[in-house]
């Protein structure tokens, strides 16, 4: 005897809806079922717009269903329903009885027609049929306004969508999460609230059935992560993803396997079922890290989703004492934490420890998501290459401003960032950091003892006549402006109290694919450098900033300042003006002021002064910030890129530099007779102090005292000073820059970030120099190292190059490659190709820094091996690439959005057969 199928009141109610519409007479519904006994048996039904009360009952006679039948017939309620679930066929019933009943008979439940008609469906897949759970789950859970009609046939997929967005909220229907069902989704499904909640409820076998589908739809993954929901631990789930994952691992700790069973406890059916789940939540973490890399507020959500994951896993792993068994972990946030103190570890222990724990620690899959404290950390590995590098000496004040811009302004630049700590405030991290600031600073500090006497000496004869090697900040229009303005008139921009440390950080914030920056080609036999000026005295704006602008030693204000500029550029037969901070800024609607805009558009040189960096200084900002970003000068980033609308050169100078303070919170100024400002005085030096006099000294009556230590000062407290004697405060940085090297004077190169940045700053084989800066010293600056005599053959690689050939017994990378038979085949293809020197010194360049480089560094090692500078750097790179990209493999590729050129050494080796050539 076949068991009766059990029904619920939705499914009477489908019947109802079915037959009574066809049989509106009809009060009387016999059907071939059980009835839940926990389902109501009182309830209305909706049948042709209006509502018919119901009731329902369960009989297993004949005499049962004719007692129900005559107590509906003595209701008062002419409209009542009644339904008999019974396994008395109707033929035992009276025609009394029977000739009542819809239909004359007992329906039977057929759940797939049911569904059908609930779908609108005419036809059903077939797989649906043998799947009883699913159809009375579907019957069951109809929402109130309806399955949504989806065709004439009703497909397996389509149907558990609709379900899942109705019972659990995935999917496509009733609040569900849409189609793109994937393990990403169901992961963060399992961290809500509601929906887990309800799976819980289910029936058990449609908790399966759903399980089963789900793992064919999203993968091996949702097995063990719905058991965990249906245990309750559906918040934790993920976190136990991220510790199973570290657990399970071949390189866990003996006997995690048992602190691993504990976790999961029964939730893991097999072993097996691991793998896939924790690869699953790694992965989906992993994306979430990426997003919440973004400043957006998708990316913080990604953050808050991403740490609420990994501090629950930590929460777990301390709670079954797992804390040191995971010590390190390159997920979770202790691992971080852990990983910042082994380098702090390992600062003491010489730059190839520091460096091993560096990478280990910017390993860790959260360094990305705490700048600071990557940024704290490299530059700690940063200054213990520098600390190990031999002590370097002051020799001259022009050696000393040089190589501060060069190097030590760097080293500056790091103790800045590393001043302020870890966010993390580790102690353990912060005392590494301290001790290696009070290394750092003993050396810097010696620099600046070395500087202040040099000046001392100096500053007694030093003029424009006899600046004894140095630059001087009055003759800096004459120096580097001018010969800009032989090619179109320059933009002279100002950055009041710029120091080294804040000029390095803007040039590294430059786009290298629109502004190139150059420098004079020395004729003292030295690399190509940054210049630097050094500035009156003492370094404050004053005198400083009104001998820059009127190129002579002078003082004044903002109408000394203007008066001064038109008048040198008069005396070179141009046009000057000069605009201050109440002229920059547009009205409403306008980044920049009209009578700015016009002056750019015209001929005559623009300078601009920007105060933002000064003010900062005085109002407290700078002592709070780290770093400097060309959208933090008010006005640069507009300027600049109205500069380049307009064609025109870019001089980035400083009319002195400055210092942070740094005497102790609490501690006042120094009380001292004839203190005039915070870093300068009259009368006699103390220690810390150097006495200057001379025709450069224009303040105290020719005779000052100023500071070389930088914790001294005589007035309250600022953010930062300067007028001090100082590597950092005399220092003015003066960087020029071009939009298009058409604009390039003559006898002026390409400096690179590569040769501008120093060696130990960045992690690299030969910490003496870089290949471009090695084949620069090679070149004598004469007239070899010029700059060819302009050609209307220029662009696209016309009349660049010369047909000169590398000789074979060069053994480099570079020559082996140019002497093979290869290039020689690919060079017939490429029109007016460079000579094989220049490709050479490419290879070489490339493969000696590791395999990426800026364009421009790559156009500067060619011009450096040849004696000819290239035009245009991309044009170069392209031209490089049709020579190496052998039937378009990538050998030579642009990346980075054209930042950055790239050599895939192997595949260069293997398309040019000299992988085993010596």
């Amino acid at each position: 005897m076949a068991v009766r199928p059990l029904v619920g009141r939705r499914i009477v109610e489908a019947l109802l809806e079915t037959e009574l519409g066809r049989a509106k007479d009809r009060r009387l519904l016999l059907v071939d079922a059980r009835y839940d006994p926990t389902a109501p048996t009182e309830f209305t039904v909706r049948v042709d717009g209006r509502q018919r009360p119901v009731t329902v009952a369960d009989q297993d006679s004949a005499l049962g269903i004719v007692d129900a039948w005559q107590r509906l017939l003595s209701d008062a309620e002419p409209d009542r329903v009644l339904v008999v679930t019974t396994a008395v066929p109707a033929t035992a019933l009276g025609w009394d009885v029977r000739a009542h009943a819809v239909g004359r008979r007992s329906l039977t439940v057929d759940r797939s027609e049911i569904v059908k008609q609930l779908f609108g469906a005419t036809d059903l897949d077939p797989r649906m049929m043998r799947e009883t759970w699913l159809l009375d789950a579907l019957v069951e859970a109809e929402p109130q306004e309806g399955w949504p009609r989806t065709g004439s046939v009703l497909t397996r997929d389509t149907a558990m969508l609709a379900l899942l967005g109705e019972r659990l909220g995935l999917g496509p229907g009733n609040g569900g999460q849409g189609a793109d069902l994937d393990t990403n989704t169901l992961l963060a499904w399992s961290r809500t609230t509601a929906g887990p909640a309800r799976f819980r409820e289910l029936p058990e076998g449609e908790r399966a059935g759903l399980t089963a589908w789900l793992t064919d739809t999203v993968g091996a993954a949702a097995p063990t992560l719905l058991a965990l929901v249906a245990d309750g631990r559906g918040r934790d789930a993920m976190a136990l993803g991220v510790l199973g994952s570290v657990l399970s691992s071949p390189d866990a700790p003996a006997g995690t396997g048992f602190a691993l069973g504990g976790l999961f406890g029964s939730t893991l059916r097999s072993v097996d079922d691991l793998p896939p789940f924790t690869a699953a939540v790694t992965g989906t973490l992993a994306r979430w890290i990426a997003e919440a890399e973004s400043t957006t507020p998708a990316g913080a959500d990604a953050r808050q989703r991403a740490y609420a994951v990994l501090d629950r896993a930590d929460e777990l792993a301390m709670e079954a004492g797992l804390a040191q068994a995971l010590r390190g972990d390159a997920l979770l946030p202790s691992g971080f934490r852990v990983r910042l103190r082994d380098l702090a570890a390992a600062l003491d222990a010489g730059p190839d420890q520091a460096e091993a724990a560096l990478q280990h620690a910017m390993a860790h899959q959260l360094s990305r998501l705490h700048p600071a404290s990557s940024e704290a950390a490299r530059m700690a590995v940063r200054l213990v290459r520098w600390l190990d590098r031999p002590a370097p000496t002051v020799d001259s004040v022009a050696h000393g401003v040089r190589e501060h811009l060069a190097q030590w302004g760097w080293v500056d630049r790091a103790l800045a960032v590393l001043g302020a700590g870890d966010p993390h405030g580790d102690p353990a991290v912060g005392q590494a950091y301290h001790v290696l600031i009070n290394r750092a600073r003993a050396r810097r500090d010696a620099l600046d003892k070395q500087f202040g006497a040099r000046l001392a000496g100096w500053t007694r004869t030093a003029s424009v006549h006899a600046p004894a090697g140095a630059l001087l900040v009055e003759d800096v229009l004459a120096t580097l402006a001018v010969p800009l303005a032989a090619t179109a008139a320059p933009l002279v921009l100002v950055l009041d109290g710029m120091s080294a440390a804040t000029a390095t950080q803007l040039c590294d914030d430059l786009d290298r694919r629109v502004w190139t920056e150059v420098v004079p080609v020395p004729r003292d036999g030295h690399p190509p450098h940054r210049q630097a000026a050094v500035s009156m005295l003492p370094s404050i704006t004053t005198i400083s900033r009104a001998s820059l602008l009127s190129g002579k030693a002078t003082a004044g204000k903002q109408s000394a300042e203007g008066s001064g500029f038109a008048a040198f550029w008069q005396r070179h037969r141009r046009t000057g003006v000069l605009f201050h901070k109440g002229r920059i800024g547009g009205a409403e609607g306008h980044r920049l002021a009209p009578e700015l805009l016009d002056a750019l558009a015209g001929d005559a040189v623009v300078g601009v002064v920007l105060n933002t960096i000064d003010d900062a200084l005085d109002h407290g900002q700078e002592g709070q910030r780290t770093g400097w970003r060309l959208k933090d000068v008010s006005h640069l980033l507009d300027l600049l890129n109205a500069a380049r609308q307009y064609g025109r050169p870019v001089i980035l100078a400083a009319d002195h530099g400055h210092v942070l303070d740094r005497t102790p919170r609490g501690d006042g100024p120094v009380r001292t007779p004839g203190a005039h400002s915070a870093r300068w005085r009259t009368g006699t030096a103390a220690d810390g102090e150097v006495e200057l006099s001379g025709p450069r000294v224009l303040e105290g009556g020719g005779a000052i005292v100023a500071p070389w230590r930088e914790d001294i000062r005589y007035t309250p407290r600022k953010a930062g000073y300067h007028g001090g004697a100082s590597l950092a405060e005399v220092t003015a940085p003066v960087l020029a820059l071009v939009p298009s090297e058409e604009l390039r004077p003559d006898d002026w190169t390409v400096l690179p970030r590569e040769r501008a940045v120093p060696a130990w700053w960045e992690q690299r084989a030969d910490t003496e120099a870089t290949a471009a800066e090695e084949a620069e010293v090679r070149s004598p600056a004469g007239p070899a190292a010029r700059r060819p005599r302009r050609r209307g053959t220029d662009q696209g690689g016309e009349g660049l190059f010369d047909e000169a050939e590398v000789k074979p017994g060069n053994g480099t990378l570079g020559a082996r490659v140019t002497a093979s038979q290869r290039y020689h085949t690919q060079k017939t293809f490429v029109r007016r190709a460079p000579d094989a020197k220049a490709v050479a010194a490419v290879v070489d360049a490339l493969a000696e820094a590791g395999g990426r480089l800026t364009p421009a560094a790559v156009a500067a090692a060619a011009a450096a091996a040849t004696g000819r500078s290239q035009r245009n750097a991309e044009i170069f790179v392209t031209i490089v690439q049709r020579l190496l990209n052998v039937e378009g493999y990538g050998v030579v590729n642009l990346v980075d959005g054209g930042r950055t050129v790239e050599l895939s050494i192997p595949l260069l080796e293997e398309q040019f057969g000299t992988e085993h050539q010596a």
